[in-house]
């Protein structure tokens, strides 16, 4: 079996998981003053480091969440519920996990602005500038595209916001480990992580927050991640998040290379085939994703079709199982047919060349399929 799927999960690090075994073993509450608890806050603070270091961070910018979608829940509603109003700003390609809270705080009076993209599937900064009220209170830009790899100018927009003094919040639950990420180059006030996108366990995460700025609590209890995310920290997988974070920044430039040699010749391979293109072809993109229409197919009935030999996505995992074309495909300008004849293919560290062209050998067999059938009858 070949996984391709990458953006949906990836596997979990062999010295992550050794990481976070060695941890369960440290059982003390990280809040009790004991040598049992102290020696689980130690590990708690070298993984913020660890985490922190990875985006070039302070440690205190770093708050452990479950993962992408607390940390965009948090830093969306932590800064909205700070007034009683007021306009938000965002894109019509965001991740469910930030369409469906500015959805919300539509419903609860808020003023949200959906900003379209060009057929590239690109945020135009001047329509960012343009949308921005008298009472802006947060613009929120995906850095990458779950679905089709394509990369924000989110520092060109960040940048611009910075000198308008309005908060600016990014997900990069995408990115991370794929691309180099700085919050020092790159003056977001608040950035969304997810462990289970970098090799680290899924249900772990983090929010970076900008020292100094000021965001309301979801949840209320005891004083844990400066009273942002109260409840007992899950040491071991903080733990692994640490690790998984200090593997990719010592071993960066080799991922990244090793991403481009697995994906381009599939890439290659997959445009050779008769009625397929790259949907955010030209746009700058993640490394490791494709996002491939293919005419004459129908992208969840092929996933299927494949499912024993190769692991790909129709759209994006968090909503497949349901055959409605994707959003973020249609808004890009691609017809309802198109987004549903379109497949995302991802690649990791553990992809290997072979599995690649074992891959395009498979897909090209299932498509001669399909298209024999269709010619019979």
């Amino acid at each position: 079996m070949i996984y391709l799927d990458y953006n949906a999960t990836t596997p979990l690090e062999p010295r992550v998981k050794e990481e976070i075994i060695k941890t369960f073993e440290e059982f003390g509450n990280p809040s009790s003053s004991h040598k049992f608890g102290k020696k689980a806050k130690e590990i708690i603070e070298s993984a913020r480091v660890k985490v922190a270091k990875l985006i070039d961070a302070e440690p205190e910018e770093i708050i452990f969440t479950s993962g992408a979608t607390e940390s965009n829940n948090l830093a969306i509603f932590g800064r909205t519920l700070c007034f009683n109003g007021g306009h938000i700003i965002t894109s019509s390609i965001e991740h469910p996990s930030v369409v469906n809270p500015c959805k919300q705080l539509a419903r609860m009076g808020y003023d949200v602005t959906f900003l379209p993209v060009n057929s590239q599937g690109m945020v135009d900064p001047d329509d960012v500038k343009k949308a921005i009220k008298k009472d802006t209170i947060l613009v929120t830009i995906m850095h990458s595209n779950n679905e089709t790899g394509v990369i924000q100018p989110v520092k060109e927009i960040a940048e611009m916001l910075a000198e308008k003094e309005i908060p600016f919040h990014t997900d990069c639950a995408q990115s991370i480990g794929k691309v180099r990420v700085s919050v020092r180059e790159l003056p977001v006030t608040m950035l969304s992580i997810a462990g289970h996108k970098f090799y680290a366990p899924k249900g772990i995460g983090a929010l970076f927050l900008r020292k100094d700025f000021f965001i309301k609590p979801l949840l209320f209890g005891a004083s844990h991640e400066k009273g942002l995310r109260p409840g007992t920290e899950n040491t071991p997988y903080i733990a692994g998040v640490g690790k998984a974070a200090e593997i990719i920044y010592e071993e960066f430039d080799e991922i990244s290379k090793h991403l481009l040699e697995v994906t381009e010749p599939l890439l290659k391979g997959l445009l050779e085939i008769s009625n397929a293109k790259l949907n955010g072809a030209g746009s700058p993109r993640l490394p490791n994703t494709l996002n491939i229409s293919i005419k004459g197919i129908l992208a969840d009935e092929f996933v299927e079709r494949l499912s024993q030999k190769v692991a790909i996505s129709a759209g994006s995992a968090c909503h497949a199982g349901v055959r409605k074309p994707s959003y973020v495909l249609l808004s890009m300008g691609l017809s309802e047919q198109e987004a549903l004849s379109s497949i995302r293919i991802s690649t990791g560290k553990f992809t290997t060349f072979q599995e690649v062209i074992n891959a395009l050998e498979i897909i090209k067999q299932e498509l001669n399929k399909i298209y024999c059938a269709s010619t019979n009858s």
